[in-house]
């Protein structure tokens, strides 16, 4: 089952996520489950949150996922959230 990870980083945070950034990557390739992530970008277009759709046998085990991730153990979120998700389109050919 797919989940949406949907976090959005404390003002001013951005030295926290860049110093939290690599152990956030060997985190998400050690757990696995990434489906699909990235960050939000803010107006001066500098990384403000994260979403990241991970897959896992249930919405505890996502929610695991996300709290043992290191952006998370190291607060850099405001708020976060782990909802179930449905993919319902995949490259559809749209040009934005």
């Amino acid at each position: 089952m797919l989940f949406a990870i949907i976090a959005i980083d404390k003002e001013d945070s951005l030295t926290l996520r860049l110093a939290t950034r690599e152990a956030h990557f060997a985190y998400a390739r050690k757990a696995g489950g990434v489906r699909l992530g990235g960050p939000f970008l803010d107006s001066k277009e500098d990384m403000a949150g994260s979403l990241i759709i991970v897959e896992a046998a249930n919405l505890d085990a996502a929610r695991k996922w996300h709290a043992d991730d290191p952006y998370k153990i190291a607060g850099l979120f405001a708020h976060s959230e782990v909802r179930p998700w449905k993919a319902t389109f995949n490259d559809c050919g749209a040009k934005l």
